[in-house]
């Protein structure tokens, strides 16, 4: 059987790719930076008594810090790249906390207009460049559209886990698990019945971001509130040590 010859590490596509390689190390440091996302957010804003409005501002200076430097990089950097996504999931986090504690409205519309927004995201970027495959970010307009679409991927993760474990009443234990099967609904479908490549990763991509938030809140949530009660820095710190010791062995995706 003919393979076909890699390509080089000169060729503009390869060059310019800057996203990482879809393996096991790729959705466990995923998992985990949706997690950290959840339990930094309230870290800053409760226990260190930033508040919403002062760690709002603060995340988001520093997510545009690092997108402009990954925007301006011609390669892939694993550590700009998952500093970047840790960045947007504590953002994304917030967005939906400022809408649902500060300007009170509801986890049901939140979670609409975050799907709305995202819908709205992946129509764009499909009609402009007739793909959301992964493999296919080898531009800075795709590249644009890659990251505000992970940016409502986050947000509306974070509002629905918390629809989910809240308003449905479920708790966060049976939504971490309801999530964790969706994802194992997702792959399955993926292994077994030949569901669409990018249809199953931007599907799982979504998932992951609800089960961090539930996750995150069944770990750091007190006991009278259906949670574990650990500390929301002890959390944020294991996290943020399983992400380090996991980033480098994430590698460019070899298909950009």
């Amino acid at each position: 059987m003919h393979m076909q010859e890699a390509p080089s590490l000169n060729t503009p596509a390869r060059w310019l790719s800057k996203v990482p390689e879809i393996t096991l190390a790729f959705w466990l440091v995923k998992i985990f930076s949706t997690t950290v996302g959840e339990t930094a957010a309230d870290f800053l804003s409760g226990d260190l008594g930033l508040g919403l409005t002062r760690t709002t501002a603060l995340m988001v200076a520093l997510l545009f810090g690092s997108l402009v430097l990954q925007m301006r990089a011609n390669r892939y950097s694993a550590n700009l790249y998952w500093l970047t996504v840790v960045f947007i999931s504590i953002v994304g986090t917030l967005l939906t906390d400022i809408l649902t504690d500060t300007l009170g409205v509801s986890l049901v519309v939140s979670t609409i207009v975050f799907a709305i927004a995202l819908a709205l995201t992946f129509g764009l970027w499909l009609t402009s460049e007739g793909t959301l495959s992964i493999h296919s970010i080898t531009s800075r307009k795709r590249e644009a559209f890659y990251w505000l679409a992970i940016l409502f991927t986050f947000a509306l993760g974070t509002a629905a886990g918390d629809l989910f474990a809240e308003a449905f009443d479920i708790g966060y234990l049976l939504a971490t698990a309801l999530f964790s099967a969706l994802i194992g609904c997702v792959a399955l479908a993926y292994y077994r019945l030949k569901l669409h490549e990018v249809l199953a990763f931007w599907l799982a991509y979504i998932l992951t971001r609800p089960l961090g938030a539930s996750l995150g809140d069944l770990l750091t949530q007190p006991h009278d509130q259906g949670g574990i009660g650990i500390p929301a820095k002890v959390i944020s710190l294991i996290l943020l040590v399983s992400i380090a010791f996991l980033v480098p062995r994430t590698k460019q995706d070899p298909l950009g």
